[in-house]
């Protein structure tokens, strides 16, 4: 229905310029709905700007056929939760990034393969690159075999024992210091012909830790790491066609980053999240997902997300962007995914 505006010659000049006042005020709010949204250009390749003084610490990308670079941790901008991200690794399409992880250039890596091998690798062997490079390959630095591909990659001291995992299930530690300076290359601790692929491993920092394994649909348990045998068991019961797709150490103060392939993810508080006196039993659902992609824990101290995809976008936002849950959500957005998936999560203690 048209509405015409009436004679007002014969109402008081004060209402009159009231009446006109409310008109000027709707012509502005259906101009402001009316005009196009600004876009800014963005430029993918510019130097970020940086959130943290020069550091030695340096963010390491890994694909799991084997190609890594190393880049400083400062040179990557922080932006908010949700945003696109920049390029990192320029890895080909068939072997996409697959881990990320955070060690200092005079420390040592601790590559766990599929097939369950343990390897130590200085990072200073490792080439230092910009942001966006295309890595060296991993096969001149350590002996892969063929279709061997890296599961896990810890930076060293960082715990008592490493909790290793595989795919179905099984669950088995190692101490710190069968993976020191000493280990021969190439030593297998965990049997993957007999218990499956390893999947995953993280560090413990004490004793009386416990283990969260996470699975790709979305289902957790967690149970002090204290009860796992020397040998190994079996850490969680799986669903049908599910596997386990992360590990990381947990207690009854912590919480814990959870990221799904959508970009979406939660910090579920370990406080909702009640733990089982002994490993082996059904998981519990600690994401709405069809396909969760990480774990991993947060500190009581400020920390940083970085999130990387399949296309090799990499995201840095700090962690108090994302609302901490006790119960069971779908997450919120933390980054923007176009015809794109995320594939690892690393996090940075400032």
């Amino acid at each position: 229905m048209s509405i015409e505006r009436p004679d007002l010659s014969e109402v008081a000049p004060d209402v009159l310029a009231y009446i006109e006042s409310l008109e000027a005020a709707l012509a502005a709010q259906t101009i402001r709905r009316t005009r196009p949204p600004v876009v800014a250009e963005v430029d993918l390749d510019a130097e970020p700007e940086l959130c943290e003084p020069p550091t030695t610490i340096n963010l390491i990308t890994l694909t799991a056929g084997g190609l890594l670079k190393r880049t400083p941790r400062h040179l990557y901008g922080r932006q908010r939760r949700g945003g696109m991200g920049i390029f990192d690794l320029d890895a080909p399409d068939d072997d996409p990034p697959a881990l990320l992880t955070l060690a200092d250039e005079s420390a040592s890596l601790i590559l766990l393969t599929d097939q369950g091998r343990t390897y130590r690798l200085p990072v200073s062997r490792l080439p230092e690159m910009p942001i966006r490079a295309k890595g060296s390959a991993l096969a001149g630095l350590i002996s892969l075999r063929p279709g061997e591909r890296i599961a896990a990659a810890l930076p060293e001291d960082g715990g008592e024992q490493i909790a290793l995992v595989g795919q179905r299930g099984w669950v088995m530690t190692v101490r710190s210091a069968f993976v020191g300076k000493s280990m021969i290359a190439g030593v297998v601790y965990y049997d993957a012909a007999k218990y499956g692929p390893l999947a995953a491993a993280c560090w413990l920092p004490g004793s009386a830790d416990e283990i969260f394994i996470a699975t790709r649909q979305g289902f957790a348990i967690r149970f002090p790491a204290q009860r796992v045998p020397k040998t190994g068991c079996l850490g969680i019961r799986l669903e049908k066609n599910d596997v386990v797709a992360a590990a990381t150490a947990a207690n009854d103060a912590s919480g814990v980053f959870l990221l799904g392939a959508d970009g979406k993810g939660t910090i579920r508080l370990m406080s909702g999240f009640a733990a089982n006196k002994s490993p082996g039993g059904g998981g519990k659902v600690a994401l709405k997902t069809d396909s969760l992609v990480a774990a991993a824990a947060l500190g009581p101290e400020t920390d940083d997300v970085f999130i990387i995809s399949r296309n090799s976008k990499i995201i840095r936002f700090e962690a108090a962007e994302v609302p901490p849950k006790e119960g069971v959500v779908q997450g919120v957005n933390c980054m923007a995914l176009r015809g794109d998936e995320t594939m690892a999560v690393a996090v940075a203690r400032l």
